[in-house]
């Protein structure tokens, strides 16, 4: 019997069908490899790669916002794990795979933590030369810190023992990979520091990059960053490069390495001293010539000078003999007299000019005084003139001359009403000519009871009574 020939389809429809299939397919965990990653070109843009491994590859998808969710950078190489499902895109009908979840697997996620603590700690500076301690050239203390139960402690010892006999060597042990190791490190750094070495040697042997984890620790690196003593490491072999050997004073590619760092050989010590004396003798000899060479040149520039100086001072000698002075002092001493007797006969016949002249000026301005203080005074002459006028008319005693008297009391006040009289009162009359003294006997008053008053007063003063 013939089969039955299948009904054509659209291509919208297949691709539906696809589609429809691979919905109902449960959420995948896949892990792969990397590879053509195409990142978003926007900051909440999509991002595009294939995972593959020996045999196979798929196209995977990873929306904007769950790839930032992540907190992860994605490069061709690494290896990741991928949690998702397959999707059929309708319109080109190609199949991917969709990612929810992302992470990095195995030895890519320990790569990836140590990248960003160490992209964090050379932020802080940690790792900047400039922070970095010189270790001493000639180191006679040291502290080793590692594993006492490997090869690496004997190694370093015979090393440093080998290379300088004098150099004292401490240990402090502690395991270097497992769990508490990073913390075990920590405390027994504190205890080599402690012991006040010149250095401290933080070495271990090679192993996997799983095993170097240790070194990787963010809080043994910053123990060997904050140190008080110089720490150099010497760990795994010369590929490896920890954490902690970034952030140490100084950095060797062994433990072996890290020893003949820190203790120089004897007969190197002897050649550099050697060397060193040579130079100096070389020097000191270099230093003499040149300061002899010096002190010749100034012994001829001196003589010179002192010859060109000599010169002139014999010069400036016979110059001063050449003088009148010198040569003919009693001409000068003569000539010196005559000045003198000329300039004396001067002052004479000039000082009676000068006082007959100062004499005139004398006489000119008191003059001129003279006359200066009449005209100044004229006028004050006319106003005090005027003034004493003016008080002789008005003065009491003017007033006196024309006949009249002014009368006080005991007191001495003026009396100017005969109301402020009573019989017996002492008075003192002003004349022109004097004042006389006075009683009263009786006082008259303005209302015409005069003669009553005064037959009264002198009722009183006789001692007379009337009824």
């Amino acid at each position: 019997m013939a089969s039955r020939q299948a009904e054509p389809i659209s291509v919208s429809r297949a691709v539906e069908a696809a589609h429809r299939a691979v919905e109902i397919m449960p959420t995948l965990v896949v892990t792969g490899e990397v590879s053509g990653f195409r990142g978003p070109s926007k900051p909440k843009g999509n991002c595009y790669f294939q995972v593959k491994d020996e045999s196979a590859s798929m196209e995977v998808a990873i929306w904007g916002n769950v790839y930032k969710a992540q907190g992860i950078e994605l490069k061709d190489g690494l290896e990741i794990v991928l949690t998702g499902h397959f999707d059929v895109y309708l319109r080109s009908g190609r199949l991917s795979f969709v990612a929810s979840k992302v992470e990095i697997a195995g030895i890519g996620l320990l790569m990836m933590r140590v990248r960003e603590l160490s992209n964090r700690l050379e932020c802080e500076g940690l790792m900047d030369q400039s922070r970095k301690r010189p270790i001493p050239r000639f180191c006679t203390r040291i502290v080793v810190v590692t594993s006492l139960s490997g090869a690496v402690i004997d190694d370093v010892k015979r090393t440093l023992a080998r290379r300088n006999p004098f150099v004292e060597i401490y240990v402090v042990g502690s395991p270097v990979q497992g769990k508490d190791a990073p913390a075990t490190l920590v405390r027994a750094l504190a205890a080599a520091a402690k012991a006040r070495p010149d250095c401290i040697l933080l070495v271990r042997g090679g192993g996997s990059y799983e095993d170097l984890m240790t070194f990787n620790d963010e809080t043994l690196a910053r123990a060997v960053a904050s140190c008080p003593v110089p720490v150099v490491t010497g760990i795994g072999h010369e590929p490896d490069t920890t954490i902690c050997d970034m952030v140490a004073d100084r950095r060797a590619s062994t433990p072996t390495a890290a020893a003949e760092s820190v203790a120089p050989a004897l007969d190197e010590v002897v050649a550099q001293i050697n060397e060193r004396e040579a130079r100096l003798c070389r020097a000191l000899s270099q230093l003499l010539a040149s300061e002899r060479a010096g002190l010749d040149g100034l012994g001829q520039r001196a003589e010179k000078a002192m010859t060109r100086q000599l010169a002139i001072d014999g010069a400036a000698v016979e110059a001063l003999g050449g003088r009148r002075c010198l040569a003919d002092p009693a001409s000068i001493v003569s000539d010196r007299v005559s000045t003198l007797l000329m300039s004396e006969q001067r002052l004479h016949d000039a000082i009676p000019r000068s006082l007959a002249r100062k004499r005139r000026e004398l006489v000119q301005n008191g003059e001129r005084l003279s006359n200066a203080s009449a005209r100044m005074l004229r006028p004050h002459e006319a106003t005090l003139a005027k003034l004493a006028a003016t008080i002789d008319a008005l003065s009491p005693l003017k007033v006196l001359g024309r006949g009249y008297a002014i009368a006080r009391d005991e007191a001495g006040h003026v009396v100017t009403s005969a109301a402020q009289l009573e019989t017996g009162d002492d008075l003192e009359v002003l004349v022109e000519h004097g004042s006389i003294l006075a009683r009263v006997t009786g006082v008259r008053a303005e209302n015409g009871d005069e003669g009553q008053t005064t037959s009264a007063a002198r009722a009183a003063e006789g001692g007379e009574t009337h009824e």
